[in-house]
Order: structure tokens, then C-alpha cells, then sequence
């Protein structure tokens, strides 16, 4: 195993424990000079554990595999570099799932689990088929065919990158689904050819390209742009989605779409004026702000 040359820095040939792991860990951050070493060392081991972040402080004792002290040392050398906890470690939270996650794909937020959960409460018997547009790591997808029996779930992107984490993510979660999933590369509706669904969700990239240099770095330079970042002000795709999937949704099926707080009311303007749509409806996330757009199709 490597040696650290810092002053005062375990020897990772002698570390043994979780306790030992985890100076280990805030040493390297340390000397990387990242603000709160003890916090990102004690979230760093959790994620890559999938246990409670106050794990590792309390099982100070417990024995740790060799292949352990690798892989967090190597996540934290990513961290100190800049990258977002999930990418260092490879994973994230989603709902009731732990997945698989790189530069390939958005990290999964808060908010598009609201998403999920607002879907779910308008979906009935009638709900058969899903398609969950740009599914990036598959995180919609998997949760709904996770929480909920359908018919199927289907997934699309344009990222050859993006499909092949969410079908590492599918893989992983096999016969835990209680609906199949089906991933499919091309752009927006267009893989699903004639099919009918009930339900096209999607969280589109809205953000407007004038805005990506006020993104925060960690975003900018780590997230994948195409997952981010579009024309016509951040709404090229959204309006794209909406004037395609009436000719994929069958009568009375669901749209529902993440959007940029600022925009919510203009993207349910779209979505009226197109012709093909009714009770259509605004809806919040955790923090108060228009974050949803739900419709029927006619």
C-alpha cells in the first residue's frame, strides 16, 4: 500500500480500524486543506460504507478490510481535488437506493425525489408504461420500478456515458425491481418509436448557457453539461418534450417535468397554449419554490 509523507499522518500499512481509517482520511484532507477535514473524512467513509454518517465515529473499533483503506483513500484524493462527494466515492443516495454515479451523470437531488413521490401519487391502476427522458444514472427510473409495480419502466438518453451507469444500476439492483426496465439510447421520445406510455417524466437540463459560468464549481466543472445546460434560455429541451410526447402518451396519460424555479410559470404557459394538454398544474418543492410541472394529456 501507498505511504503518506505528511507530518504527523498514519502509515496506512498500520491501519486497522474504522478509527484508524478515519485519521487516516482527515490527514489527507488536511493537507489538502479542505475546510472541515473531520466532517468530509466522517461523510466519506459513510457513503462509501452506505451506512449513517455518525457510523463510523461510533464503531471506532470495528475491523476494516484492506480493500476498504484503498478505496477511501482514493476517494478522499479525488475529494481533495474538488470533486463532489458522490463522484469521489462513486455513489449516491436516491430514495430508497444507493447507486452507482460518475462524471457521466447529474447527482441525484433532493428534489427530483419529490419528483418521484409527486408522480407516484398521481399515478393509478390505469398507469402501465413509464418513460423517464434523459434517465442520466437511471435514478427515476429504478425508483419508480423500485417502489411501485407496473408494467414497465422505460429509460432514455443520449449518453452513451450516462446509459451505461444506469445499466450498471439496473444490473446491481436485479430482481429487487418490482417492474422491468428497459434503457434505451437517443434523444428525448425518439427511442420509443410508435409506443404508447402513460407517463412521460423527465428532469430536462434548464439551465440557460448565459448562466453555466455562475454555476458553483463544484457542478461546472464536475457535472456533465449536456445533463445541464441547453438553448433558447434553458428551455429548448423542456419545449421539445412537450411538443413531442402527445404523440407518445395515450389519452389522459401524465407529463411531469423538473424545471428551474424561475421558469415554472412559462413552461405551464408552454404546455397550455400547445394544444394537447389539461390540468396542468405548478406544483413546489421542499423549500417553497415552483419546481414542478404536472399535465394531462387530452
Amino acid at each position: 500500500m501507498s505511504r503518506l509523507s505528511s507530518p504527523g499522518t498514519r502509515d496506512s500499512d498500520v491501519v486497522n480500524t474504522v478509527g484508524e481509517l478515519l485519521e487516516l482520511l482527515v490527514a489527507q484532507l488536511e493537507s489538502a486543506r479542505l475546510a472541515e477535514p473531520q466532517r468530509e473524512a466522517t461523510e466519506l467513509l459513510a457513503a462509501l460504507l452506505d451506512v449513517p454518517r455518525f457510523w463510523p465515529a461510533a464503531n471506532g473499533n470495528g475491523a476494516i478490510a484492506p480493500e476498504l483503506i484503498t478505496a477511501a483513500t482514493r476517494a478522499a484524493a479525488r475529494r481533495a481535488l474538488g470533486a463532489p462527494l458522490a463522484y469521489a466515492v462513486g455513489r449516491a443516495s436516491f430514495r430508497h437506493l444507493t447507486l452507482d454515479v460518475d462524471e457521466n451523470v447529474l447527482i441525484p437531488r433532493v428534489e427530483t425525489e419529490l419528483l418521484v413521490d409527486r408522480l407516484l401519487e398521481r399515478c393509478d391502476s390505469s398507469t402501465r408504461t413509464i418513460v423517464d427522458i434523459g434517465t442520466g444514472s437511471g435514478a427515476i427510473a429504478l425508483s419508480l420500478a423500485f417502489e411501485r409495480e407496473f408494467e414497465r419502466v422505460i429509460g432514455t438518453d443520449v449518453s452513451f456515458g450516462a446509459l451505461a451507469v444506469a445499466q450498471k444500476n439496473l444490473d446491481m439492483l436485479g430482481s429487487g425491481l418490482r417492474t422491468p426496465v428497459e434503457l434505451l439510447q437517443g434523444s428525448l421520445l425518439a427511442p420509443l418509436g410508435s409506443r404508447q406510455v402513460d407517463v412521460v417524466v423527465s428532469n430536462p437540463p434548464y439551465i440557460a448557457y448565459s448562466e453555466g459560468t455562475s454555476l458553483p464549481p463544484s457542478v461546472r466543472d464536475w457535472e456533465p453539461a449536456l445533463a445541464l445546460i441547453c438553448a433558447e434560455d434553458g428551455l429548448s429541451v423542456t419545449r421539445s418534450i412537450i411538443a413531442q410526447a402527445p404523440f407518445s402518451l395515450s389519452p389522459g396519460g401524465i407529463l411531469a417535468l423538473e424545471v428551474d424555479m424561475r421558469r415554472a410559470g412559462l413552461v405551464a404557459e408552454l404546455i397550455a397554449v400547445e394544444g394537447s394538454y389539461v390540468d396542468v398544474e405548478v406544483l413546489l418543492d421542499f423549500s417553497g419554490r415552483e419546481r414542478f410541472v404536472f399535465a394531462r394529456r387530452i
